[in-house]
């Protein structure tokens, strides 16, 4: 991984990082000496994920749909370490019933994966526009593809996306830059889950979709969002960024060459 010296002593605020992605990003920061504040509803895996980051980790019990929470979450975050210079918005919700989901799935779902960190930015203005700071948001492949039987999680990270265009233009005036990253499947709690923690069946079914026929490491998204809230992306704001193997490039033909099958019919 690159080595960034201007994320030395400087605080990132990771909502959601109690995940196995979350947790990779809190160690990738703490290893170029910045230090992580993991707001989380998990408490097993944030105290986990905080533990793996040294003296430079904290933890806070934080609901992203509770601005009393949010407040409560900052503020320890404030007195620990004075102020925060980066926002990682990794939460999101995976409750989708389709075409079935109800009112209340949906307004439950947007509350977790797109209004809390709508909420975070708002409130962390003045501290990310003194430190000339960044936000990077999860988006997704999912934002750009229709995927049968999902409606909500497409939904949230299309929004995700407008929204970080959005925060670009409003925060640039304050000297702070937004993106967001698109990963494509990537080794996480829900792929593990699926597959029955078997590492070769995920990449084995997801690596058709993706050009190095395999999913990503969350190591690999880790390199992403470092690199975008470091001075090497100082020009980059309001982009969204495909960490995806290719995945969007694609497109229905995958990996497979149609034109020379049909060719050779």
């Amino acid at each position: 991984m690159a080595t960034y010296p201007e994320l030395l002593n400087r605080t990132a605020l990771l909502a959601g990082g109690a995940t196995l992605i979350g947790a990779e990003i809190a160690r990738a920061f703490a290893a170029q000496g910045c230090n992580v504040v993991i707001a989380d509803i998990n408490a097993e895996g944030g105290a986990r994920a905080a533990a793996s980051c040294g003296e430079r980790g904290l933890f806070v019990d934080t609901d992203v749909t509770s601005d009393a929470a949010i407040d409560a979450c900052l503020a320890a975050a404030r007195e620990r370490f004075a102020g925060i210079d980066f926002l990682v918005n990794i939460t999101t919700s995976y409750l989708d019933d389709g075409l079935a989901t109800d009112r209340a799935t949906w307004l439950r779902s947007l509350d977790i994966g797109l209004v809390g960190g709508a909420i975070l930015a708002q409130k962390l203005r003045d501290d990310l526009a003194a430190r000339r700071g960044a936000i990077v948001n999860f988006s997704s492949t999912s934002a750009h593809r229709a995927q049968a039987g999902r409606f909500v999680y497409p939904a949230i990270k299309g929004a995700i996306a407008q929204l970080t265009r959005s925060q670009a233009l409003e925060f640039a005036p304050l000297g702070v830059r937004v993106n967001a990253i698109a990963p494509g499947w990537t080794w996480s709690n829900v792929t593990s889950a699926m597959s029955g923690g078997d590492r070769a069946r995920a990449d084995e079914v997801g690596g058709k979709f993706h050009m190095p026929g395999r999913i990503a490491d969350a190591e690999e998204l880790a390199s992403a969002v470092l690199f975008l809230c470091s001075d090497g992306a100082r020009f980059v704001t309001g982009a969204e960024l495909p960490v995806d193997g290719g995945y969007l490039a694609m497109g229905p033909e995958q990996a497979g060459n149609a034109i020379a099958s049909l060719l050779e019919t």
